[in-house]
C-alpha cells in the first residue's frame, strides 16, 4: 500500500514532507506526547539504534500533536539524532488511521494511539505496528529494516 504524502513542520524549523525522502526507507512513528515515560524510552530506543537504522539506509520521523517548541526541547534533553514533527490539527494522524477513541482511567478521548510505520524506498508501507508496546519494538522494527532490499 502507498504511503500518504504530507507535509508537517519539522524541529528544524522547516517543513518536511514524507515525498522529501523517496529512494530511502523511513521509519514514521506517531506517539502521545513528548516528555511522557513511555514515548520517552520509544525516543530514546530510537535514538540509541539510530546508527544501525542508518546504516540500512533509512531515517525517522517521529510525529506527535506537540509544538515545536516541545519537540525542540524533547530532543535536546534526550539528545535526539532525527526529526519531530508537529500535527496540532491531527490530520496526518487521521490520515494514518492512529488518531482514535482511548480510554483511560475509565475517561474517553481521542488521542494517538502508539503506532509505526516501516516505509520503503518507494514509499510502500511495507509493515505496520499499531497499539505498540514499547519494549523490544525498536528491535522488531530494525530486523524489518534489514529485510528490505
Amino acid at each position: 500500500m502507498k504511503a500518504k504524502d504530507f507535509t508537517l513542520q519539522a524541529s528544524n524549523g522547516k517543513n518536511v514532507s514524507l515525498s522529501d525522502y523517496k529512494g530511502k526507507a523511513v521509519i514514521l512513528y506517531f506517539y502521545p506526547k513528548d516528555s511522557t515515560p513511555g514515548c520517552t524510552t520509544e525516543a530514546c530506543d530510537f535514538r540509541d539504534n539510530s546508527n544501525e537504522i542508518k546504516e540500512g539506509n533509512a531515517e525517522i520521523l517521529g510525529i506527535s500533536l506537540d509544538s515545536i517548541n516541545s519537540h525542540e526541547k524533547f530532543i535536546e534533553k534526550n539528545d535526539l539524532p532525527f526529526l519531530l514533527l508537529s500535527d496540532p490539527d491531527h490530520k496526518v494522524c487521521e490520515m494514518y488511521g492512529v488518531w482514535q477513541l482511548k480510554k483511560n482511567y475509565g475517561k474517553e478521548y481521542m488521542g494517538i494511539v502508539r503506532s509505526t510505520f516501516l516505509i520503503d524506498k518507494d514509499q510502500n508501507i511495507v509493515k505496520e505496528w499499531r497499539n505498540v508496546r514499547v519494549k523490544n519494538h525498536v528491535e522488531e522494527v530494525t530486523v524489518e529494516l534489514k529485510k528490505l532490499p
